[in-house]
């Protein structure tokens, strides 16, 4: 007897192979929905029955606003996923993002580990598993306080020094001064010099050539573009980036990992005594330490990984931070002029850049940054957890079994309008000072203060607290402090910038005209 498929027309057997697993889909996708336990939360329909609604919202590159309009439309809880919520319940982020860390992350997070010789590494952001995280945190954790971290700022001054030296020589004293250009482009490049300089006493080169000279930002970009993408639905990394038969993926972080891995031979072989000053120590000089002092749980692959964690989150982050306070408070004319009368009469001219620490103590200052980065957050998607064993109850009594997957979004948290006021949406760094004109005491300030401090999911929250946090706000301050001493900036046009989601919100827009401050 023939067989089925030679018995069908060719035409016909094509057709029922390719409707075998569309059917198989649709029929998992039915009991996924009538199965779930989520089913009650609002959200848009077709989340309710795939992923895929996940997946082309992110590559939109404007989730963060969608889901925002779905809060503001639904509420506090949204269904973003089959078996995903998004929670703008701030009262929660201490239960979510604890200290112990038995919420543990999602697999969504998988996407930003690298293939080495055929073999996943994952690093210290895309670690799920907490006991790991904890371990592979442990030995390099007190490199990241602000005490070790006041240690490497002979490091980020000299960075700042070429940056402003860049700068004046491009935009100032060139023979056509004064004209337009992105300063925004030039922070990045300035963070990720810096980026190469704390970590391996060498900057990248990107202020000294003035372009992305080794595609390396591209690719980056684009790393970050697929990580996004693919966390929505995790499986697709193994079939494009992970795939151990053929690599089918985009510019992955196999270009940072290559440069992690140079940096770790050259130090090993001593071919970077040019570059390398041993009585200023870099953070490859600390990780071979810990190496040195505990061989038998830290090993080269160990380096390479939390080298790749200082590349991959330290430039990104630092330099939205940056851009999105210069870009507010000059759309902002009455908050520029007050950041620069406070940075002006602090008196830093002749000594810059300035200690952290002298910034920091400026009150408007301080006040600017904590708006900065609550009305655009470092990450502005939903950070995904499982609900631990036992489950949890929600401050409305809705009880979510283990398993669960729930998360909050920054974006959305910082924006809360029982924690932050009527108005916040809008930037208002005075929100973080003492309303004296309306009677506020003191204590009322601090009790205010805070509620909103508790809301902050800016840096992350709990065990997976950004490691780097100290780092990106050390070089906030100070590079602010610095441009605001030596030039006057204005935006050289009235149009609102372009910010797309891509797990780390990308900024472009800040367009602007400088001068030597008289």
């Amino acid at each position: 007897m023939d067989s089925l498929s030679e018995t069908l027309p060719a035409g016909l057997s094509a057709f029922t192979f390719l409707l075998l697993p569309l059917g198989t889909y649709c029929l998992w996708s039915l009991f996924s929905y009538i199965s779930s336990h989520l089913r009650k939360y609002p959200g848009p329909i077709l989340a309710r029955w795939t992923r895929l609604w996940y997946l082309y919202q992110v590559s939109t590159g404007d989730s963060h606003r969608k889901l925002k309009q779905l809060h503001d439309k639904h509420g506090p809880i949204v269904r973003i996923a089959p078996h995903i919520i998004d929670i703008d319940m701030p009262e929660l982020i201490h239960t979510i993002y604890n200290t112990k860390g038995d919420w543990p992350k999602t697999e969504f997070y998988h996407g930003s580990s690298a293939l080495v010789n055929g073999q996943i590494v994952l690093n210290l952001f895309s670690q799920t598993d907490p006991a790991k995280h904890a371990k592979e945190r442990k030995p390099i954790a007190k490199h990241y306080s602000p005490s070790a971290t006041t240690s490497l700022e002979p490091h980020m001054d000299k960075v700042i020094d070429k940056l402003c030296f860049e700068l004046e020589k491009r935009f100032i004293d060139a023979p056509h001064t004064h004209k337009a250009f992105n300063l925004g482009r030039w922070i990045l490049y300035y963070t990720w010099d810096v980026v190469g300089a704390v970590t391996f006493s060498q900057p990248i080169g990107y202020l000294d050539k003035g372009e992305d000279f080794n595609g390396t930002l591209y690719n980056a970009n684009k790393a970050m573009d697929y990580f996004s993408i693919v966390g929505t639905m995790p499986f697709l990394d193994r079939v494009f980036d992970k795939n151990p038969v053929y690599r089918m993926g985009p510019p992955g972080f196999n270009v940072i990992t290559g440069i992690s891995v140079q940096h770790l031979i050259d130090r090993s072989l001593g071919k970077d005594k040019d570059t390398h000053d041993q009585s200023t120590p870099d953070f490859l000089d600390k990780f071979i330490e810990a190496k040195k002092a505990d061989p038998d749980n830290v090993d080269d692959g160990q380096i390479v990984s939390w080298l790749m964690v200082n590349m991959i989150a330290g430039a990104d982050t630092t330099a939205i931070t940056i851009r999105s306070a210069l870009y507010y408070s000059l759309k902002h004319p009455l908050v520029w002029r007050r950041l620069t009368d406070e940075v002006l009469a602090a008196g830093f001219r002749g000594r810059l850049p300035p200690p952290y620490k002298e910034v920091r103590a400026i009150p408007y200052i301080d006040a600017v940054v904590r708006e900065a980065l609550r009305i655009l957050p470092g990450v502005v998607m939903t950070l995904e957890r499982y609900v631990p064993r036992g489950g949890c109850s929600l401050p409305n009594g809705d009880y979510l079994p283990d398993g669960t997957v729930v998360g909050m979004n920054p974006y959305i948290t910082n924006r809360n309008k029982d924690f932050y006021g009527e108005d916040a949406d809008v930037f208002r760094p005075e929100r973080w000072l003492r309303d004296e004109q309306a009677g506020e005491s003191e204590e009322e300030f601090q009790v205010r203060l805070t509620r909103m401090n508790k809301a902050d999911l800016s840096f992350g929250a709990g065990s997976r607290l950004c490691i780097g946090k100290h780092m990106g706000l050390f070089q906030t301050y100070k590079v602010l402090a610095t441009l605001i001493t030596l030039y006057d900036f204005e935006l050289a046009t009235d149009e609102e910038w372009k910010v797309v989601n891509s797990f780390f919100p990308r900024q472009d827009g800040l367009e602007v005209r400088m001068w030597r401050r008289q």
